[in-house]
């Protein structure tokens, strides 16, 4: 499965469980789509990888572990609430994306 068809799979699945979950065909961030909750993005694709908002703790914990690293936009700034998940993670992209919406919606 291509990285594409499983973020299209979340997508479906986030869309389908939650009411205030919407997707937004933008081009931000070089995405090819973002999941936004009350406006704000908490999880997209970029790239091929799942991208997705967490606190900064939580980012510096699935960094250290190899888990993914600081989502960086082009500018040459790591962002601090931002991990890209490694092609390598171990980590459900439902689980991330859920606990991304959460935290987004101030629901930690």
């Amino acid at each position: 499965m291509t990285p594409e068809q499983r973020y299209e799979l979340l997508v479906t699945s986030i869309l389908a469980k939650s009411r205030s979950a919407r997707i937004c065909e933008g081009r931000g961030f070089g995405s090819t789509g973002q999941l936004k909750v009350r406006g704000k993005i908490f999880a997209m694709l970029v790239k091929g990888k799942l991208v997705v908002k967490l606190p900064s703790e939580r980012v510096d914990s699935l960094v250290a572990e190899g888990e993914g690293e600081r989502f960086e936009p082009g500018t040459g700034r790591k962002m601090r609430e931002w991990l890209t998940l490694s092609s390598t993670s171990t980590q459900q992209w439902h689980a991330l994306a859920n606990e991304a919406m959460r935290f987004v919606e101030g629901r930690e």
